[in-house]
């Protein structure tokens, strides 16, 4: 949980970090750029109307760039006959005029000669009687918005003379230097878009508007998207009449020899008056298209990082890429759905905050699962073959929790005889050193034969051969079990007890019996063990009780018999006998000889031999 916490931490504030700072800009204005192509092209305003000194232009006009000025008169006064809301001029006249060469090849200084004096007075004349609807663009200002006209530096005054407008046509400049935003001003004079919205509405446009910065411009589409019609037909009079009347009309070049061309967020190269006919109408439309507040932005950042691993407290690794994948998808959705209707959402923190929260969260549960699968391992090892333990996990739902099921299986119980008066003459440390030697000894003999050692009950041992994964041989296994502890690892014991001068040696009970067991875990959610639990687990205890002051030390009962595929043939019947909680008999069988000697002196008395193997059943040695 606290390193879920801690991915859920790590990844939110990284995100705030980064959208604190702006390291991924570039990346977000490109997701902007996305929804912009993802709405695609729309249907143009039918008041604005381009007109582009385009490459039509120089074809139809006998003409050089720049265009004489009594040219661009010519243009302006034909346009505002038609009383058009403003005419936009993208064309920067901050020079004067010049004079053509002379034929000794001289040229007279700008304003001196008439024709240069012609051209302008006809500019200025145009622009005066146009009625106040021009406005002419700058893009050098002093620091106090101050610009220059016709090689005026009181060009500001100038303009205002003969009822024109001053406007900087300076944008905002982003990474990749594409135009995707409008200013309310710029060095000190308001913007070519804001002073031609004011022109047309006839009132000013409140700065607080565009949130004490700028704002988007919102593009109908790619180049060529806005109406248009050629300089050259405007000037040569081919246009329809009165087809300006009312409209918004900007003047600019489009071709690409003048190098107007700027990437915008639906364009890779659009003319800088286009630009300026979209960021016109944008302002006119009250900027439609606006950032999402701040504090929205934050608390996506928050809840995308968080919920990955929240989720993951309670959902498996699976389950929780696929909630962050719905998640994000329903996000991008939303974000569009958002950009459609106006906002433009934060994107990229947001989402990179769930990525990252979610990667952590992942590797943190892939992480705990491995290492909770190796403790499983190792634990569970500790109890069944190591080459089961792999078997176990495989066949696990999730390879951590076992569960339940029903296996037929043989369970063992043993018990070492006398040894609980024996401990009593012993210190605690000293105790534990021998029942520690004695368990080792039993334990291996259960594990190489492939039993799982389910419990130790103080000298008491509990087997289980065929769960929890299931074994076919079960019952030979846990009768080979038996005979080697009688005959190979309780004789080494005892023989380590002589050693120890603690007496001669123990007799020990196993009981063994083969049916079906519920195989699985029990507990609680703090404290779990693996367990067999059934009337065949009951009964193989009660049949292990019955060894007791019998001259067998292992007693099988008839269903284990039943189910040995290789019987050995020193098995002999012993009888039958009533056990609590059975509603028949059960059949009792042993070994004809067990194989433990008889000891003197030691800490348990050895009983007699067991009778030798017989095809007739042998009388009781044991009562019920």
């Amino acid at each position: 949980m606290w390193l879920l916490a801690t991915v859920a931490f790590g990844a939110t504030g990284l995100a705030l970090v980064a959208y604190e700072t702006n390291v991924l800009n570039s990346l977000e204005l490109g997701t902007v750029d996305a929804r912009f192509a993802v709405r695609g092209h729309e249907r143009p305003p039918s008041n604005v109307v381009l007109v582009e000194v385009d490459a039509r232009t120089f074809s139809e006009l006998p003409l050089q760039w720049p265009f004489p000025r009594a040219v661009h008169a010519r243009v302006i006064e034909d346009i505002a006959r038609e009383h058009p809301r403003v005419i936009a001029y993208d064309v920067q006249f901050s020079e004067g005029s010049t004079c053509p060469v002379s034929a000794n090849g001289s040229q007279p200084p700008p304003g001196k000669c008439p024709q240069a004096v012609s051209d302008e007075t006809a500019l200025l004349s145009a622009l005066n009687n146009a009625e106040g609807r021009t406005v002419m663009v700058a893009t050098e200002t002093t620091r106090r918005g101050g610009m220059r006209f016709l090689g005026n530096v009181e060009g500001n005054a100038m303009l205002s003379e003969v009822g024109s407008h001053p406007g900087s046509a300076l944008l905002p400049t982003e990474p990749g230097y594409a135009l995707r935003r409008v200013g309310y001003s710029a060095d000190g004079l308001k913007t070519f878009a804001v002073v031609s919205a004011e022109v047309a509405e006839g009132h000013r446009i409140d700065a607080r508007k565009f949130g004490g910065s700028s704002a988007w411009i919102d593009y109908y589409g790619p180049e060529n998207t806005l109406n248009r019609v050629p300089f050259s037909e405007v000037y040569l009079g081919h246009q329809p009449r009165g087809f300006f009347h009312d409209k918004i009309v900007v003047v600019g070049p489009s071709a690409p020899t003048l190098q107007d061309l700027h990437p915008t967020s639906t364009a890779r190269q659009m003319p800088g008056a286009e630009v300026q006919a979209s960021a016109i109408e944008t302002v006119l439309r009250g900027l439609p298209l606006r950032s999402s507040a701040a504090w929205l932005d934050l608390a996506l950042i928050v809840l995308m990082g968080c919920a990955a691993p929240l989720a993951s407290l309670r959902l498996g690794p699976i389950a929780t890429i696929a909630l962050a994948l719905a998640l994000a998808a329903a996000f991008t959705v939303a974000v569009q759905v958002a950009f459609e209707d106006g906002r433009v959402m934060s994107f990229v923190y947001p989402l990179g905050a769930l990525i990252f929260s979610a990667a952590g969260a992942l590797s943190v549960q892939l992480v705990t699962v491995a290492f909770e699968r190796e403790r499983v391992r190792d634990l569970f090892s500790r109890f069944v073959p190591e080459n089961v333990v792999g078997e176990v996990l495989a066949s696990a739902e999730d390879g951590l929790r076992l569960g339940g099921a029903e296996r037929e299986a043989t369970v063992m119980f043993t018990d070492l005889r006398g040894f609980t008066s024996f401990a009593e003459t012993l210190t605690p440390d000293r105790v534990i050193d021998l029942l520690n030697h004695y368990l080792s000894e039993m334990s291996d003999a259960i594990l190489d034969h492939g039993g799982t050692l389910v419990a130790y009950m103080g000298d008491g041992i509990m087997a289980v051969f065929g769960a929890p994964i299931a074994q076919d041989d079960h019952a030979d296994r846990a009768l080979s079990t038996a005979r080697e502890m009688l005959t190979v690892r309780l004789p080494r014991f005892n023989a380590w007890i002589r050693e120890q001068q603690l007496g001669e040696g123990f007799r020990m009970g196993i009981g063994l019996n083969s049916g079906h067991v519920m195989s699985g875990n029990v507990g609680s959610e703090r404290r779990v063990e693996y367990t067999a639990v059934g009337d065949t687990t009951n009964t193989a205890a009660r049949i292990e009780a019955l060894t007791k002051g019998t001259p067998y030390q292992l007693m099988l009962s008839g269903a284990t018999k039943d189910a040995l595929r290789v019987p050995p043939d020193d098995l002999v019947y012993v009888e039958d006998v009533e056990l609590r909680g059975r509603r028949s008999a059960t059949a009792i069988w042993s070994f004809a000889n067990d194989g433990f000697e008889p000891a003197e002196g030691g800490a348990q008395a050895v009983g007699t031999p067991a009778p030798q193997a017989d095809d007739s059943p042998s009388q009781p040695a044991a009562s019920g």
